[in-house]
C-alpha cells in the first residue's frame, strides 16, 4: 500500500525522496518532519560533516493547506556542502582532471560496488552508499509516524549498549525509557552506562577508532493482526528485520528475547496467554486477551499479537577511521592506508532514529494493507469496525 523511493548523493546539490500511498486528509508539516531531521543528527560522538549539514526538509508536493491530498509525497533535503563540490560533483562533462578515489576502504561498499558497476573512481560509489542517504528514510518515517499517530501507534527507540557496556538501570515503562533517552546525548535511558559510554567513545577517538553498539525499537500499542503467517514475504518480522538490515552497518536483528531463546527452555520462552473481559478498555484492540511475559516480541507466527513489538539492531563500529586501514589501489594493485572521510566515532544513536524510521515506515504499511482505506476518515471507519469486532471477543 506504501512505498517510496530515494535518490541524491552525499555531497550532490540535494537528497530527496517520493512517498507514495499515504492516505488524504493527514494533517502534516514541514516541521513534523524537521524534528526527527534534527533527532538524527545529534549524539555524543558524531563526526564534522554534522557540524556542516542542519538538516530541513522541502516539501515539494502531495500536501495542499496542511493536509495530504493522496498523491506523492515529494521531499527534498539540500545539501550545504554543495558549494564545496561542485566541481567534484558536477552533472556536465567536464574536460579538467578530478581527484579520482582509487583506495577502498575497508568495511565499506566502495571495492565490491566498483567492481559491480566498472567504475575506477570509487566516488561513484562512495557517494551513494554513504549513510547520508538515511536521511531521507528519517524524512518518510516521519510522515508514516505522524500516519500511526492518529491511530494511537507510537515509534520510539534507545540505545541498550556501545563498545559492551550495557544499559541495566532501565524503567519498565516504554514511555519513561523514551523520555530519559531523549533527554541523553547517547539516546541512553541509563544515565550511569551512558557515562561509561561516552568515556570509551572518548578513549577511541584519541585512538584514531570507532565503536558500535545496539538500539532498541519499541513499537507501542499495535493491534493484533499485523502481517502474515500465510505468505513468507508478508511476515511482519521479516519484513522489520529486513528494514532494519537496509541500514548502513547494520549486521544483527532480533526480536524479543531474540538470540538468547536458544539458551532457554521453550517453558521459558513462550509468552501465555490469559483472558479477562474487563481488560478490554486498557488493553485496546486485543480483546480481553493478555499475557504477563512478552518473551515474543509482540509477534508470533509472523503477526502482531497485541503486545508492544519489540526489535534490536546491532550496528558495527563505522569503518572509516582515522588511523586508517591497509588497502590496496583498484588501479596500480599497490597497497596503501585506505583513504580517509569525514566520520563518525559513534553514530549509534543516530542509527537509533533512523531504525525508528524504517519500522514505522513497515508498521504503517502493514497497517493500510490490513485496514486500507484512501482518506483517513475510510481509514479511521475500517480500524473502528476492526475495533468493535475485537471488543465482541
Amino acid at each position: 500500500m506504501l512505498r517510496y523511493l530515494t535518490s541524491g548523493e552525499s555531497h550532490g546539490k540535494l537528497i530527496n525522496a517520493i512517498l507514495e500511498g499515504i492516505p488524504s486528509g493527514l494533517e502534516l508539516s514541514e516541521d513534523d518532519i524537521n524534528v526527527d531531521l534534527r533527532r538524527r543528527q545529534i549524539g555524543y560522538g558524531r563526526g564534522g560533516r554534522m557540524k556542516i549539514e542542519r538538516d530541513e526538509v522541502e516539501v515539494t508536493s502531495g500536501v495542499r493547506f496542511g493536509k495530504t491530498i493522496g498523491s506523492p509525497i515529494s521531499m527534498i533535503i539540500r545539501n550545504r556542502d554543495w558549494e564545496n563540490w561542485k566541481n567534484e560533483m558536477s552533472l556536465i562533462m567536464r574536460s579538467e582532471k578530478v581527484n579520482m578515489v582509487t583506495r577502498p576502504r575497508p568495511g565499506h561498499a566502495d571495492l565490491a560496488g566498483g567492481i559491480k558497476y566498472q567504475e575506477m573512481d570509487l566516488r561513484n560509489i562512495l557517494e551513494r552508499s554513504s549513510a547520508r542517504e538515511t536521511a531521507c528514510r528519517v524524512a518518510v518515517g516521519a510522515a508514516a509516524k505522524k500516519l500511526l499517530s492518529e491511530f494511537k501507534i507510537r515509534v520510539v527507540s534507545h540505545v541498550v549498549n556501545i563498545g559492551g557496556v550495557w544499559a541495566k538501570n532501565l524503567p519498565r515503562n516504554p514511555n519513561s525509557i523514551f523520555h530519559l533517552a531523549e533527554k541523553s546525548e547517547l539516546r541512553c535511558a541509563d544515565a550511569e552506562a551512558q557515562e561509561k559510554m561516552k568515556n570509551l567513545i572518548n578513549s577511541a577517538k584519541s585512538k584514531g577508532d570507532s565503536l558500535g553498539g545496539i538500539f532498541e525499537i519499541i513499537i507501542m500499542d499495535p493491534p493484533v493482526g499485523l502481517g502474515s503467517h500465510a505468505h513468507w514475504d508478508r511476515k511482519l518480522d521479516g519484513r522489520l528485520a529486513q528494514a532494519l538490515m537496509s541500514i548502513q552497518a547494520i549486521k544483527g536483528v532480533e526480536v524479543g528475547v531474540g538470540f538468547r531463546s536458544a539458551d532457554l527452555f521453550g517453558s521459558e520462552v513462550h509468552d501465555e496467554i490469559y483472558y479477562k473481559r474487563t481488560r478490554w478498555d486498557r488493553l485496546k484492540a486485543k480483546g480481553g486477551f493478555y499475557r504477563k511475559t512478552n518473551n515474543a516480541g509482540g509477534i508470533e507466527g509472523g503477526i502482531s499479537n497485541g503486545e508492544d513489538i519489540i526489535i534490536r539492531a546491532a550496528m558495527k563500529p563505522i569503518p572509516t577511521l582515522a588511523v586508517p586501514l591497509r588497502s590496496v589501489d583498484i588501479v596500480t594493485k599497490k597497497p596503501f592506508k585506505a583513504s580517509v572521510e569525514r566520520s563518525d566515532i559513534c553514530a549509534v544513536p543516530s542509527a537509533a532514529v533512523i531504525g525508528e524510521a524504517v519500522v514505522a515506515y513497515e508498521i504503517a504499511n502493514v497497517f493500510m494493507e490490513k485496514f486500507g482505506g484512501d482518506s483517513i476518515e475510510e481509514l479511521r471507519r475500517n480500524f473502528s469496525g476492526y475495533k468493535n469486532f475485537m471488543s465482541k471477543l
